[in-house]
């Protein structure tokens, strides 16, 4: 896009989220090139992810690898669009197919960078974001969603609150109401409400439906593209 360092205010605040050390420290290089940083937050695993970004509620941007121990593929990105709904969240992945790409973006992502990507084109990217951009590779035809129940599945998941999304995301990690109640700090009363709400929007009859559901766009990025 072409944003000069003038143009980037300083005191950004970023979270990397990735299980590779070497990749991490290379989005650190990159993030360190756009300009003054206030800080930059990383994680190994979904779980340091998620306490980084509630923990921070400053935090300007994150940048979350598709496949890290924790997270099982777009379910990471759909729960942490329900932690921090305003946060842009920027995908990072070799899995960088028309499916997986176009997906993210449905799903909330506000960008999609390549682990194949240069230094320079992920600079852009962050850059691209943080001026309210969506940064998506170039030269891609991202397509439409050629599966039908997929399709249904995206609407239905876009239809969601902030906070629906957030319990969905720990019903699939296998929260009973109790817990996901004194996580969120709310009574249990209001986490059925919420159940109840995600399960007729998705259209399911259990829980354990909506989370079998959930598994169908979050397991494996690649599962459409083969």
């Amino acid at each position: 896009m072409g944003f000069g360092e003038g143009l980037v205010p300083s005191g950004y605040t970023f979270v990397i989220a990735d299980d590779h050390p070497l990749f991490r420290g290379a989005l650190r290089e990159a993030l360190a090139g756009i300009g003054d940083v206030a800080g930059i937050h990383e994680a190994g695993d979904f779980e340091s992810a998620k306490a980084l970004v509630v923990a921070n509620e400053d935090v300007d941007l994150v940048l979350l690898d598709l496949s890290m121990p924790g997270a099982s593929g777009l379910s990471g990105l759909i729960s942490l669009r329900g932690i921090h709904p305003t946060v842009p969240l920027v995908v990072v992945s070799a899995h960088d197919d028309p499916v997986t790409i176009r997906r993210a973006l449905d799903l909330g992502a506000s960008g999609f960078i390549s682990k194949s990507a240069s230094m320079e084109e992920i600079r852009s990217a962050v850059q691209s974001v943080l001026a309210g951009d969506i940064a998506a590779p170039t030269g891609i035809d991202l397509g439409v969603e050629r599966d039908p129940e997929i399709s249904d599945l995206i609407k239905r998941l876009q239809t969601l609150t902030p906070q629906q999304t957030r319990v969905l995301g720990m019903l699939a990690e296998g929260l009973l109401n109790k817990q996901i109640a004194y996580e969120l700090g709310v009574s249990e009363a209001t986490i059925k409400a919420h159940v109840s709400a995600i399960l007729q929007k998705l259209g399911v009859d259990s829980r354990t439906q909506a989370v079998i559901l959930l598994s169908k766009i979050g397991s494996d990025p690649l599962a459409a593209a083969g």
